[in-house]
């Protein structure tokens, strides 16, 4: 007896099902050039809408390139390259890793933002270097957070243009969330943590081990006081005139930095003398020739720093080589994460995608919900270092309760569209949105119990 003849269509689609089986990777590069063409074939070119969001991304994104990456970034890559090169493992194993005393480790993390007046993307990269050197994912989360929350004069400022009672509602709230924050994010991996504190127990000690450890102090503070001073904003026409002497100060305060960093780097750590004098002589000639552009100036210091670590075959281009990895992995995520949010929602005071008038409707009274949205939105929005409490203020004026206000100024510092795709790549996915949602709902909750308050 023959066997019974096997139906054309369905023989085709069993062998399509297998070919689907044997060539997954396959399928999903169909897939995603599938998608791609459809996204650019139905793209509303020609909408006034969606050009103007266009160019709102690449006008965020040229600010952005302008007026963070030479002044921020770079400098903070350096920082962070320095804490995988000159802080030993065992440093920070002892003071923040997760078997460290928690008082300690957390106080230290939940303050650090009162030195560093970094925003959500610069503090990347410090709290990279201190979590691949082995803090703890607790204390490093609440770094994360604190270093962009905690900054004295953001919370000045907040006081004293929105209210006494906001500037220290956000105050609180941000030291109280880096910790809360850090603490659940601790519990909640802790077998992984354990894990690995145990992984690490076998390392060698740090680089520094020959070095004393106030040349180390001194040599971190310099570097961190040419990143402050470098980004030190305009004071306000209410502050005192300590502040705006700061501020028109702020060049020399950083070349003074920088001359000290060289003379520890030539008289106590024995670099050849050569390069960093040329630097000084190029930063000085640069600076009389082109006073407008102090910009040129600090770059030509990035470039003879760089020229002079790499004289060095031993730590100085292990320096180089850390800074870079960190540079290599944050700046491609950051500058696409820019874009992204200059195209979702715009400069302030300009238009996205998104029409401002949706969040202004959606964030008045003091209801949960327009906490919830205010918090949201601050997670995906970028602010600059100080920019936030303008922004606020212009929202309020707009209809904004005070509470989603707070929740706002909790949430948007520390998080933003770019920084969260850059989290991603060291945290890990799961870890990312753990750590997101936990400071939108932390904010929401704040914001709500605020404006219940302080209606």
């Amino acid at each position: 007896m023959s066997a019974p003849e096997t139906n054309p269509l369905t023989a085709w689609w069993a062998r399509l099902r297998q070919s689907l089986r044997d060539n997954p990777a396959e399928i999903r590069w169909l897939a995603g050039i599938f998608g791609l063409f459809l996204l650019t074939f139905f793209l509303p070119v020609g909408t006034p809408r969606f050009d103007n969001a266009v160019l709102e991304g690449l006008a965020l994104l040229h600010w952005y390139a302008r007026e963070h990456v030479i002044l921020c970034l770079i400098p903070a890559f350096f920082i962070a390259g320095a804490i995988a090169v000159f802080v030993s493992r065992d440093a920070v194993m002892k003071y923040l890793g997760p078997g460290a005393n928690k008082i300690a480790a957390y106080g230290v993390a939940s303050v650090s933002g009162s030195i560093l007046a970094v925003c959500s993307c610069t503090v990347l990269p410090l709290f990279g270097g201190i979590y691949r050197r082995g803090a703890g994912l607790g204390p490093a989360v609440a770094f994360l957070y604190a270093g962009p929350a905690i900054n004295v004069l953001a919370l000045v400022l907040t006081a004293k243009v929105l209210g006494v009672e906001l500037g220290i509602a956000r105050a609180l709230g941000a030291v109280a969330f880096s910790l809360v924050i850090g603490g659940i994010m601790h519990g909640l991996y802790r077998r992984e943590e354990a894990a690995r504190a145990g992984a690490q127990k076998g390392f060698a000690p740090g680089d520094d081990a020959g070095r004393p450890l106030g040349e180390t102090a001194v040599f971190f503070a310099l570097l961190i006081a040419v990143l402050v001073f470098a980004n030190w904003a305009a004071a306000s026409p209410e502050e005192s005139a300590f502040w705006h002497g700061v501020y028109a100060a702020k060049w020399p305060l950083t070349a003074l930095a920088a001359f000290g960093l060289a003379g520890l780097l030539i008289f106590r750590w024995h670099w050849r003398w050569q390069p960093l004098a040329a630097t000084a002589a190029l930063v000085a000639l640069l600076a009389g020739l082109f006073p407008q552009y102090p910009e040129l100036a600090f770059a030509a210091g990035l470039l003879g720093l760089t020229l002079a670590a790499s004289a060095e075959p031993n730590e100085g281009e292990e320096w180089l080589g850390q800074s870079w990895g960190f540079a290599k992995l944050i700046l491609p995520l950051l500058l696409g994460g820019v874009l992204l949010a200059g195209f979702l929602l715009g400069r302030p005071g300009h238009e996205g995608i998104i029409p401002s008038a949706w969040v202004n409707a959606a964030v008045g009274g003091n209801g949960l919900g327009a906490n919830f949205l205010a918090a949201l939105a601050g997670a995906f929005m970028y602010f600059a270092t100080l920019t936030e409490v303008p922004i606020v203020q212009g929202l309020m004026g707009a209809g904004m309760g005070k509470g989603p206000a707070l929740a706002l100024l909790l949430a948007g510092p520390a998080l933003s569209l770019p920084s969260i795709l850059v989290i991603r790549s060291i945290l890990g996915t799961e870890k990312t949105l753990v750590y997101c949602a936990l400071v939108v709902v932390m904010a929401t909750i704040s914001g709500l119990l605020f404006g219940t308050f302080y209606p």
